[in-house]
């Protein structure tokens, strides 16, 4: 009978700790690569251009100045601020250097502000390199660290003009 109640009072311990290993703050699914240009105006000029152009600033991140696009992205970011990013296919989509990673290194920020102030939680912005197809591996501690996050905006970003390059779709459930 001890033995029961032993192996019994076992598992009701074993089985809660599943439950709390998770220490995940936020999770993203996927993302989209970054189009300069969120909209145009007015009559086009002899060339082609527009004369009223808004550019895609994101919470007061500035956008790359060409199309980039992100084949997949995986981020997860734990409450104590540490982050760890899987992206996959980050490449220019635009001009001559289409299809290439312009030899870029990148690094992540999260943005938890809706409204200005931002405050930009950043991985060590000398960033990583991208990989020749575009792939990339970030594993670092958000500086500063969140506490909690009501409006998650992840954005990867260029190391050497901080523009950004590609943004996460948060995960909303598990």
């Amino acid at each position: 009978m001890k033995t029961v109640a032993l192996l019994a009072l076992t598992l009701v311990a074993l089985i809660p700790l599943s439950g709390v290993a998770n220490d995940a703050l936020l999770k993203f699914e996927g993302g989209v690569g970054v189009h300069p240009v969120s909209n145009v105006a007015g009559t086009p000029n002899a060339d082609g251009s527009f004369p009223n152009v808004t550019r895609n600033i994101v919470r007061g991140v500035n956008p790359a100045g060409q199309i980039w696009v992100i084949t997949d992205l995986r981020p997860k970011i734990e409450v104590d601020g540490s982050i760890k990013v899987d992206g996959r296919g980050l490449l220019l989509a635009g001009g001559n250097a289409i299809g290439t990673n312009a030899n870029a290194s990148v690094f992540a920020t999260l943005i938890c502000e809706a409204a200005a102030p931002f405050v930009e939680r950043n991985t060590n912005v000398a960033g990583v390199p991208l990989a020749p197809n575009g792939d990339f591996r970030i594993d670092d501690i958000l500086s500063p660290a969140p506490s909690g996050c009501a409006s998650p905006v992840l954005l990867i970003r260029s190391a050497g003009n901080r523009t950004w390059f590609a943004a996460g779709f948060p995960k909303l459930e598990d």
